[in-house]
């Protein structure tokens, strides 16, 4: 069978792959790789599909199967052309808890990463972890200079176990996307790539330090956003040492203290932080779920676990912040437009289909009521609506519509009242502002100084052999536009063809009125003359017609 074309060492991976796409409706994916001859997952047999699961489920299931599926359910919560909404929805709110490893294993990584033994390196550090999750754990400590700092710890292992079931996950993807419609659709060996990038970035903490260190230079003008500082000589690829955050998350925050803080105040400094990390800096904090934002004790918000962010380009920029700009304002064509224009048009793009989608869907939001209209949410239903039509929409906005969906929720948590889009449309001069500043580098003022450099260099020579040509009276002046001769002509032959044109209608009308003359000289039992002309007015339109059909040039 085909499923003899895999690695044998990853069976228990195909089995638990097949088990999924069985049970979510995708079994002739199965059968076309030859997975349904695996052996049957946890001995429990194939699930029925007699009722579809819930999305839930498929939240839970991943989330039994390990940390790789754990992100790939955050990955696809990213992709609305992939699963249907309820389902992304699910799996935006896909949280990887796990039970934390031994102390003694944290002892032996550190020790071994830092080449010190913790006593040695830290004055006191908890034996108890503050959170646990799939690829490492945080614990609190004290440097030796008095700070309170978090370390972040790589499970032990994590990264061979990723590595492995990333190699299976890339087989059965290269089989899907060369053998079934479903794969060539949705191109599986692509969004695979793109996933692995992101894991071994987010395996490496030395890149998360990088993150921290660019993240909170940039929002540095915000008084109240704080970014942890990271620890650069207690930090390598796999411990990562920072400052540590004393706060509360959102979700957890009480009706009590929520009346104590000035939570309009919060969400707009929030949005607008982020709304400069998107459309100015171009490098987001892209997992601002309300978990991974603290309420910190003297009341400033806290952007921490910078894992996954996202990058976008300058021309993308301008994409995204055109598409927000019309989103908010209910202007459904100029959104597709902006859409179709950083995006990839495939073999059987409907375009026409795509624009009228979206300004049914934008005109929607545009009734409703603007405080319950998440801009994530609409980014998000077009990039669905690309998908069903033939296009291929960057990822980056895709993860930027994640962002921005739960950059609403957590607006909303501080103030319910919140509104994205009026902030969007207050925010939008300054940001176009400080796009325009922000381009005027000094690499470009050089290069245009270089340019005109180069100019003025030319200019004296340029005059110079002008002033000859004027001298020698040599200057000609081509125009590459209306041929005149060839126009006159086209005149010409047209006042002739009309004057023909009279004249055989002249002879025509004469000979009709000749019949009515009595005479004695006939032909074929009419009056001569009038035949005559009748004669010379058919044989004039014949020589016309023949002219016209083969002599005159096509159009």
């Amino acid at each position: 069978m085909v499923a003899s074309l895999f690695k044998p060492a990853h069976l228990a991976r195909y089995k638990d792959i097949a088990w999924l796409l069985f049970k979510y409706g995708r079994s002739e994916l199965v059968q076309a790789a030859g997975l349904d001859d695996l052996p049957e997952r946890n001995g429990h047999g194939r699930p029925e599909k007699a009722a579809p699961p819930e999305a839930k489920e498929l939240a839970d299931d991943l989330e039994k199967m390990g940390p790789v599926f754990v992100k790939i359910g955050q990955l696809l919560s990213t992709r609305p052309d992939i699963l249907p909404a309820p389902f992304t929805e699910a799996l935006a709110r896909l949280q990887d808890h796990v039970e934390p490893f031994a102390f003694a294993e944290v002892e032996r990584v550190v020790q071994a990463e830092l080449g010190m033994k913790i006593s040695r390196a830290f004055a006191s550090f908890d034996a108890e972890p503050i959170s646990a999750a799939s690829l490492g754990q945080v614990h609190r400590a004290q440097m030796r200079d008095g700070r309170e700092v978090a370390v972040k710890v790589q499970r032990p292992g994590i990264r061979e176990k990723m590595v492995d079931d990333l190699d299976a996950l890339q087989e059965v993807a290269a089989f899907l996307d060369n053998h079934t419609e479903f794969g060539r659709k949705h191109e599986f060996q692509k969004v695979l790539e793109e996933f692995r990038k992101t894991l071994m970035h987010e395996l490496d903490y030395r890149l998360e330090m990088q993150n921290l260190k660019t993240l909170r230079a940039n929002m540095a003008e915000f008084a109240k956003i704080t970014v942890p500082e990271p620890i650069e000589d207690y930090t390598t690829s796999r411990v990562l040492t920072m400052e540590y955050v004393s706060g509360y998350k959102l979700t957890a925050l009480s009706p009590v203290v929520m009346t104590e803080i000035d939570g309009t105040g919060l969400a707009e400094e929030l949005f607008k932080a982020y709304l400069k990390q998107i459309l100015i800096d171009g490098f987001f904090h892209a997992d601002p779920h309300p978990g991974n934002i603290l309420l910190t004790k003297n009341s400033r918000i806290a952007l921490i676990d910078l894992g996954m962010v996202g990058r976008l380009q300058p021309r993308l920029q301008d994409g995204l912040l055109q598409i927000l700009l019309a989103s908010s304002e209910g202007r459904g064509d100029d959104a597709a437009g902006h859409m179709m224009a950083i995006s990839e048009k495939r073999d059987e793009c409907d375009e026409r289909r795509f624009r009228r989608q979206v300004e049914e869907l934008v005109s929607q939001n545009k009734d409703a009521d603007v405080r319950h209209i998440a801009v994530g949410r609409v980014v998000l239903q077009m990039s669905e609506l690309a998908a069903d039509s033939g296009i291929r929409v960057p990822p980056e906005a895709a993860m930027l519509a994640k962002t921005l969906l739960n950059l609403d929720e957590v607006g909303r948590t501080l103030d319910p009242q919140f509104n994205p889009n009026e902030s969007i449309r207050r925010h939008s001069t300054t940001i176009l502002r400080r796009r325009l500043v922000k381009s005027i580098t000094p690499g470009s003022i050089y290069a245009g100084i270089l340019d005109a450099k180069e100019l003025i260099q030319h200019i004296p020579g340029k005059i110079s052999k002008i002033l000859d040509h004027v001298a020698e009276n040599n200057i000609r002046v081509k125009v590459d536009a209306i041929d005149e001769a060839k126009l006159m002509s086209g005149f010409q032959k047209v006042a002739n063809r009309i004057t023909v044109g009279l004249i055989l209608a002249a002879l025509i009308v004469g000979a009709a009125l000749l019949m009515q003359v009595p005479t004695s000289f006939k032909m074929w039992g009419y009056p001569g003359l009038a035949m005559i002309f009748f004669l010379m007015a058919a044989a004039g339109g014949v020589v016309l017609l023949f002219r016209i059909i083969f002599y005159d040039e096509p159009s």
